[in-house]
């Protein structure tokens, strides 16, 4: 490591006094070297300071070996010795966590509106397109937030943008909480989805940069961990709240704030955490070079070195980088342009019109000819992962919904032509039709209805007094000299019908009013299971993500996927959906993380938060996709969604074959 102090351009102090050299060593730091031998040396094991000097030995070999390395090959490559030098220790995990909490915010931001719905829809008295609407744009919001975070984190910092996104999220989230109004609660649904947007291409671009070359595919698949336990952390925390229909309050008819608000307030505390945390943590050093701020870029590596070999209980080892190479850099000057003319406010226009032409700047030139065949690549396969991964993660629960459906409707009770006089009915009436009945003078008294249905029938001199009904309806029926007092049944629910003297006194409106659905805790259990069945493909994944590479990664765990969707041909019962489910998870979310890793690996510093960003704005464009599509297949056929996610796996798993192999590459 000595030689490699006197290479030219690098400022490795290498001219202080004797006794400082020795502490300026890497291998016989804080040893004496006559009285300590490393204990591994009796079985010939090398040194760990011994591989990392051969490594360094091969990069400066094969660097001399080129005759003019740019301005950013020397960075990337003096980053990288720095990196080694500091270490991986406290710091990286104390960063570790912090960005774990806003990796899984955004995995809790997925199931949100999915586990609310049930609930809202009665509180909102939403329609089924309101529904899909409302599913669909958070992922329009992400999509957004991708791609505007992502290529803002390269032009005004990883942090920084992180922050703001987060403090959007939250903010979003807090008050979508207490919107009592659908157009209200979507709005900031979608405000919400924006900030988390920028989430995960920040999350891996930031992280990436104090991780040295051996460590960083392992850690960066440790870190889709979190996504696994947002998943996890949602299922559990909907399953503890939704269903206790006690904790909330209502002010008046206008103020209601049931469990399932609740639910949302709650599903914000991974980015709040978050955000605590990101304010003890500093920029990155490597955005900072970028941009020339060699000053702030050393302290803060520094920093780095100094608390991870603290920890180390080695506290005497001295950092001795005293010059980083920087590339020339003119955007920055940006920031100065008319700062002394004009007011505040045109400063800030023109501040602003300018970061928004440099963003989209640095967007197209990740289509210039150097990269354009890496980022069209990357693409298919985001695409074709996102479309399959979230279509059926739509259609598991839909399916398993139709299913009990099918099963409920099989168990419907029928009745013909029934006549009824002067009864009084005070027993609920459930998943029944009556066709043709007579109902003469009698009483329908504090009774639920669910899933009732009268056809052709007649009701004369009836009363009907605190109905509580849901999916209940009269189709062609006469209704005479009938009352119907503090009830739900409003003009929706008569189809068709003759209504002569008929009264209607204090209709409850709302559909807040409805049962609450027993399956939906099944929901939540198929939820919580699928997440947890990542668990083994992600310690697999982390581990091996080193050793077999990316592309084998990405690629073997893509094809077969592919395989898995064909066992749904085999069974098909609710439990054969969950099992199915689970390995298709468990299976998949190895090529998530070699996605996410090769990702951050392909591009250079200055292009590596705007790329994550436009492709997991593409990703969670093929999630809109693959959601709606395979959601109208649902009871029609299942032929269409396995074969289409089939194809989709098998074409991106191809594709990724082709990608470069990056585990050995310096991050540029």
């Amino acid at each position: 490591s000595e030689d490699y102090a006197h290479i030219d351009g690098y400022g490795y102090q290498t001219d202080y006094p004797p006794q400082e050299e020795d502490a300026a060593s890497d291998v016989t730091e804080g040893h004496d070297e006559d009285d300590q031998m490393y204990e591994g040396e009796y079985q010939g094991i090398p040194h760990p300071d011994e591989i990392k000097a051969a490594r360094r030995a091969a990069r400066t070999k094969a660097r001399t070996a080129v005759d003019a390395m740019s301005e950013q090959e020397e960075l990337a490559e003096q980053y990288e010795d720095i990196i080694e030098d500091c270490g991986h220790g406290r710091f990286q995990w104390s960063l570790f966590m912090v960005l774990g909490l806003a990796l899984m915010a955004d995995s809790v931001e997925c199931f949100v509106v999915a586990f609310a719905l049930p609930s809202a829809e009665k509180d909102m008295c939403l329609s089924n397109a309101e529904k899909g609407m409302l599913g669909l744009i958070v992922f329009l919001g992400m999509m957004f937030g991708a791609f505007i975070w992502g290529g803002m984190a390269d032009k005004v910092g990883r942090r920084k943008c992180l922050i703001i996104a987060l403090s959007i999220n939250c903010i979003a989230a807090f008050l979508s909480s207490f919107a009592q109004g659908y157009g209200s609660f979507i709005f900031f649904r979608l405000f919400s989805g924006i900030g988390i947007g920028g989430s995960v291409p920040i999350v891996y671009s930031y992280f990436s940069e104090f991780l040295q070359m051996d460590k960083r595919g392992e850690h960066l698949s440790w870190l889709c961990m979190f996504w696994m336990i947002g998943g996890i952390y949602a299922s559990f925390i909907a399953w503890g709240i939704i269903p206790r229909y006690g904790w909330g309050f209502s002010m008046g008819t206008e103020f209601q704030f049931h469990s399932w608000r609740v639910f949302v307030l709650v599903c914000a505390l991974p980015a709040i955490a978050a955000l605590i945390g990101l304010m003890f943590m500093p920029e990155s050093p490597r955005f900072l070079l970028e941009h020339a701020k060699h000053d702030e870029a050393w302290m803060i590596l520094k920093q780095v070195h100094d608390t991870n070999w603290r920890a180390k209980g080695e506290p005497e080892r001295v950092f001795t980088v005293s010059q980083i190479k920087t590339p020339k850099t003119q955007e920055d000057e940006f920031f100065e342009i008319q700062s002394s003319t004009g007011t505040a406010f045109q400063r800030w226009v023109v501040r602003t019109v300018t970061l928004v032409k440099l963003v989209l700047k640095n967007a197209a030139s990740l289509f210039a000819p150097d990269l354009r065949l890496a980022t069209l690549l990357m693409a298919i396969i985001w695409f074709t992962m996102a479309f399959s991964y979230y279509g059926l993660a739509v259609w598991f629960p839909d399916m398993i919904k139709h299913l009990q459906y099918e099963e409920y409707e099989s168990k419907v009770k029928v009745f013909h032509g029934e006549k009824v006089e002067r009864f009084h009915f005070n027993f609920s009436l459930e998943n029944q039709v009556h066709k043709g009945g007579e109902y003469i003078n009698d009483k329908f008294v504090n009774i639920e209805m669910k899933s009732v249905k009268f056809e052709s029938s007649l009701f004369e001199d009836c009363y009907f007094e605190d109905i509580k009904s849901s999916d209940t309806f009269f189709e062609n029926c006469t209704i005479r000299s009938t009352v119907f007092y503090n009830t739900d049944l409003y003009e929706e629910r008569f189809i068709d019908c003759r209504m002569e003297n008929t009264s209607f006194f204090h209709t409850k409106k709302g559909c807040h009013l409805n049962f609450a659905e027993e399956n939906d805790v099944l929901i939540y259990l198929v939820s919580f299971l699928g997440s947890l069945a990542v668990l083994p493909g992600n310690i697999i994944s982390a581990l091996f993500m080193d050793k077999i590479g990316r592309i084998r990664m990405i690629g073997g765990s893509m094809l077969i996927s592919a395989g898995c969707t064909f066992f749904l041909f085999m069974s098909f019962s609710q439990a054969a959906i969950i099992a199915w489910q689970c390995l298709f998870c468990g299976v998949s979310v190895a090529a998530w993380n070699g996605i996410e890793v090769i990702t951050v690996e392909l591009y250079p510093a200055s292009k590596r938060a705007t790329a994550f960003g436009l492709l997991n704005a593409t990703c969670k464009l093929a999630a809109i996709l693959g959601s709606s599509i395979f959601a109208s297949f649902v009871g029609i056929t299942k032929v269409v969604p396995i074969l289409l996610s089939c194809a989709a796996l098998v074409c991106g798993g191809l594709l990724a074959l082709k990608l470069p192999e990056t585990r050995e590459k310096v991050l540029q």
